[in-house]
């Protein structure tokens, strides 16, 4: 395996660090906002600025929690 330039590892924290702003920025307009529209909005750009973190978390909205008890004929397992 060959390991990654010095280069391309500044990059990805640039990177980084850019998004963890974007998303700070993103998060202040969220709590700022008003509207049902404009929130749905940012929750967009967040999405898109970084798909794979968790925008309810980050954003400190509560989801509604599944039931994790599987059902059979029986009853719960």
């Amino acid at each position: 395996m060959s390991k990654i330039s010095r280069k391309r590892r500044q990059f990805k924290i640039r990177r980084k660090g850019k998004r963890k702003k974007k998303l700070r920025k993103l998060k202040e307009k969220y709590l700022a906002s008003k509207s049902k529209k404009e929130k749905e909005e940012i929750i967009e750009k967040m999405k898109k600025a970084s798909p794979r973190s968790p925008i309810e978390e980050i954003l400190g909205i509560k989801r509604e929690k599944r039931n994790k008890e599987r059902k059979t004929k029986d009853g719960p397992l």
